[in-house]
């Protein structure tokens, strides 16, 4: 069977019991991925693709925020705990910058409003700080004593 072919049946079978995309999500991806390359837009899986690309817009800023909050945590410890620094605190630190900056490099509307961001990944970053060394919170700073600046900044390190 050519690949149009295997398009028009996969058209016709995506109607049946169960859609092409709810049975076989990679098959569906393609499926469409070649369809709109065809221009046979009347057969795209439009409200599916919408969803998707919907999704994969918040997962983007999902990892985004917990690149975030890592980072923060970790400064965190760094400078309330500095008997304790590690090459593989530093470690975390920089992949973390690393992740954080490609991220931004390729979704750079990623950057907007990012200092709200970083102030909300600060709150979990308290609590991921307190479970991890046993330092209560409450002896933290109320906001994030990081700018957005410093944390994507290689060399700064909080002392």
């Amino acid at each position: 069977m050519d690949k149009q072919n295997a398009i028009e049946h996969t058209t016709n079978t995506i109607n049946t019991e169960q859609s092409l995309y709810e049975r076989d999500f990679y098959q569906w991806g393609l499926h469409n991925a070649e369809l709109l390359r065809q221009g046979k837009f009347a057969a795209i899986d439009v409200e599916n693709i919408a969803e998707e690309l919907e999704s994969m817009s918040k997962r983007d800023k999902a990892k985004l925020a917990s690149r975030l909050s890592v980072l923060i945590m970790h400064l965190l410890k760094w400078q309330y705990q500095p008997k304790r620094r590690s090459r593989s605190w530093n470690l975390t630190i920089t992949t973390q910058r690393a992740e954080i900056k490609r991220l931004l490099k390729n979704s750079p509307s990623l950057n907007y409003n990012i200092e709200t961001v970083v102030k909300e990944e600060f709150i979990i970053a308290k609590r991921m700080f307190e479970d991890q060394t046993g330092i209560s919170k409450k002896t933290l700073p109320e906001i994030c004593p990081y700018s957005f600046e410093q944390l994507s900044d290689y060399d700064f390190l909080p002392e």
